[in-house]
């Protein structure tokens, strides 16, 4: 019985080389045994697909299926038979990293990027630093010891050192190539154990023992910019782990935890300090010194102030991320009376109460 090969692959007789190997692909990553396991449709399926391929792919034989319905001596042949390669002449190496390849490489248990020995960056490290409340502000430079990997300086990252003797492969036999057969399909990659060089590593590096990084404790310059809180973290490129076989060091974030402030709080960009003021002070008006970030500074207290009464300092605040700028710092000022047990303090206090008919509960009264 002739087959309808075009019909298996859902293409027509028209349809170009690219459009049978791109319907060829999908259909054999749909019905492949080992996304399909114990599946004797999908099994059959599959080697359908592969028989049709392996015909309308050959441009000789899709000649003679074309001409006469069947490939072979006769309309009963079996070619899927004659064409067991399977894979065999099909390249995958032009589809990059599709979807595709990638199935074809998770079969074997590796990838074309391990097999090749590709360069490894090396990891990220984190650090956490305490900084006094002054120096988040202002910023500070200094230095902090660290315990990382290195590349090792004997084999520079390749865990082993080349030698002018080396000897051909024992894994490929020198050919560079590992050749895989699954079931109908046979696959060949890089060899995994020279990294498609066909000669044999070398010798185990005596430094590193092969391990292509070294433990390093070393003092490391850092600088903290101005206007960091706790939770900021501050890149310091470079300084992290070392890389294997060439690559480049990882870096170092150091995450920042601010030690409160006896005087200041912070919100944000924000300084806020609580000011004491006397009762003449606040009554009559002052000019006082108030203490910023920044040094001293002056503040009007004009009369009559209430206790809670905020006074806001302008660009005395925290510098602003990324920007030529700081907050602004907010003064809240609190009254406190003068000493109870001194007499002429109070005695001037029931004078007061005397000329002053001030009754600041007058709005709580009910009526």
């Amino acid at each position: 019985m002739n087959k309808e090969y075009y019909k298996i692959l859902g293409i027509d007789r028209k349809s170009s080389l690219a459009e049978i190997k791109k319907a060829y692909r999908k259909l054999a990553r749909k019905y492949h045994p080992d996304l399909n396991p114990g599946d004797k449709a999908a099994e059959a399926k599959f080697k359908e697909i592969q028989e049709a391929y392996a015909v309308l792919s050959d441009p000789k034989k899709k000649s003679q299926y074309d001409q006469f319905g069947f490939v072979g001596d006769s309309p009963s042949g079996t070619p899927y038979q004659t064409y067991t390669s399977g894979f065999e002449g099909f390249d995958f190496s032009g589809y990059g990293s599709s979807p595709f390849r990638d199935f074809f490489e998770n079969i074997f248990g590796r990838t074309a990027q391990k097999a090749q020995m590709r360069v490894e960056k090396g990891e990220d490290l984190n650090y956490t630093m305490k900084v006094s409340f002054g120096d988040a502000i202002h910023g500070l430079q200094t230095r902090i010891k660290l315990n990382r990997m290195v590349t090792c300086s004997t084999c520079h990252g390749f865990g082993y050192i080349q030698r002018g003797d080396q000897r051909p492969c024992p894994v490929c036999r020198g050919t560079g190539q590992q050749t895989f057969q699954r079931g109908l399909m046979k696959f060949s990659t890089p060899c995994t154990a020279c990294g498609g060089r066909g000669r044999t590593m070398g010798e185990e590096c005596p430094t590193c023992r092969g391990q292509s990084l070294v433990l390093k404790s070393e003092l490391i310059n850092v600088r903290i910019p101005g206007g960091v809180n706790t939770g900021s973290r501050v890149r310091i490129p470079g300084k992290g782990n070392g890389g294997k076989r060439g690559g480049s060091h990882g870096d170092l974030f150091i995450t920042i935890e601010v030690s409160p402030h006896s005087l200041f709080q912070r919100e944000g960009s924000n300084i806020y300090l609580k000011l004491p003021i006397t009762v003449p002070e606040a009554t009559l008006g002052a000019k006082i010194e108030v203490p910023t970030l920044y040094g001293q500074t002056t503040i009007k207290i004009p009369p009559g102030t209430k206790s809670g009464q905020k006074f806001r300092l302008r660009n005395k605040g925290a510098p602003l991320p990324r920007k030529n700028a700081r907050g602004d710092q907010f003064v809240e000022v609190s009254i406190v009376p003068p000493p109870y047990n001194d007499e002429r303090i109070r005695e001037l206090m029931r004078e007061l109460k005397k000329i002053s008919d001030q009754n600041p509960r007058q709005k709580l009264e009910i009526h």
